[in-house]
């Protein structure tokens, strides 16, 4: 697996596009690895400090991702060094989204990342750009499709990922309007724990779980896991976090997702950052969601959770621990070895899957076509897993090795 994954991780990307604004200090990326299928994909995000490098990372780390969501196509990534707080990003995005479009409109499909409205930014410039939909190219490249078979992939595109939740089973509140793309990957990470039980053995009811990140990810996930019987002992966030050894009330889970502001964590609860992260670690859990930004999660708060009796991580963030290795490096390595890790291409695979699936020929545009679908998806990849290594440990390398046997 080591001399796959190196020859994987050195091989130069098929394309490498680099923008240089001409109107302000922005620079930006769009990295294909490869035109596997005929085309690519991956998301646009906007990030200060963002470099070359990573958005090369991360379009590997996609195209693993792709084995297991499908379509196979070839992993890519978009990045804009650019700060989103800046009051020039809208033409910032204008601009960038001016240059790509001819890529976008040939073998390219993007979604909204980090920094990315998809409703207020990304859908209507790729729109003003003349693009139906920002997957056009994966409609056009991989599927081949004509019309009207365009015309029906992209509408299901369209309507999917806007659709709004109707099925109560799915959201956090009946009198809450949200869509389904919102949900759809929080909802996939509690779905692997749930799975993961299944095949690994061992019951659900009970387990205590801490989140880190209270964005559309962590979010979702806290909700679906605390409605399955989970117990949230801690939440932490930038602004804050949470600790409850108890566990938080599937009603205050609720009651926290539906007043957050954006991706802030509010609550009376509250207590400041500092205090939280000095804490949270020590906390006695089974399970651990890291839903926040990547290379987070340092090897001494790993240690400290597997000495409380962590046994099972579900990566919510890509890359969510603090090395510089694109895929198992040290401190991944060391969670590998001594507990269940289930990498990121699998657990947050949820939207992804999701427009996979808008552009398959047996897409229903249900709530619970699309969340089965996840489900099983994600359920079909850990299966295979565990016909492959039975054991509870070396789960991510086993997943790393099928997937790479995948792309070869």
């Amino acid at each position: 697996m080591r001399e796959l994954l190196k020859k994987f991780e050195n091989q130069q990307p098929e394309i490498v596009f680099e923008w240089s604004d001409s109107e302000s200090e922005a620079e930006g990326w769009l990295v294909i690895n490869s035109l596997r299928g005929g085309a690519a994909g991956g998301d646009t995000r906007m990030k200060k400090g963002l470099e070359k490098k990573d958005v090369i990372q991360l379009a590997k780390n996609t195209a693993i991702k792709y084995t297991i969501s499908g379509p196979q196509i070839g992993g890519a990534k978009a990045g804009i060094n650019f700060d989103p707080e800046d009051p020039r990003k809208e033409e910032v995005l204008k601009r960038w989204f001016k240059v790509v479009s001819p890529i976008l409109k040939s073998y390219f499909g993007t979604s909204a990342g980090i920094n990315i409205d998809e409703d207020q930014e990304l859908i209507p410039l790729t729109e003003s750009f003349g693009l139906w939909h920002p997957q056009e190219g994966v409609v056009d490249a991989h599927f081949k499709a004509e019309e009207p078979k365009k015309i029906r992939k992209i509408g299901q595109l369209r309507y999917g990922l806007s659709k709004i939740i109707e099925n109560p089973e799915f959201s956090p509140s009946p009198t809450f309007r949200i869509r389904t793309s919102l949900m759809i990957t929080g909802y996939g990470l509690a779905q692997t724990v749930i799975h993961y039980y299944k095949l690994w053995g061992g019951s659900l009811e009970g387990k205590k779980a801490i989140i880190q990140g209270w964005g559309n990810v962590g979010s979702a996930a806290a909700f679906f896991l605390s409605r399955a019987g989970v117990k949230i002992v801690g939440i932490i966030s930038l602004e804050g976090g949470i600790i409850d050894k108890n566990g938080l009330d599937p009603d205050d889970i609720i009651k926290l997702y539906v007043n957050k502001d954006k991706n802030k964590l509010i609550s009376r609860k509250l207590i400041p950052f500092e205090t939280a992260n000095k804490t949270i670690w020590d906390l006695s859990a089974d399970i651990f969601v890291p839903a926040a930004k990547s290379r987070l999660i340092t090897k001494p708060q790993l240690e400290t959770m597997i000495a409380g009796g962590l046994e099972l991580i579900a990566s919510g963030a890509n890359f969510p621990f603090a090395e510089n290795d694109i895929f198992m490096g040290p401190v991944s390595t060391m969670a590998d070895d001594q507990l269940s890790l289930i990498p990121d291409f699998i657990s947050n695979v949820g939207i992804a899957r999701m427009a996979a699936y808008l552009m398959s020929e047996k897409a229903q545009l249900t709530d619970e076509a699309i969340f089965q679908d996840v489900s099983k998806t994600i359920f079909k990849a850990l299966k295979k897993c565990h016909e492959t290594n039975p054991n509870k440990t070396q789960i991510a390398r086993t997943a790393l090795e099928l997937a790479l046997a995948k792309l070869q």
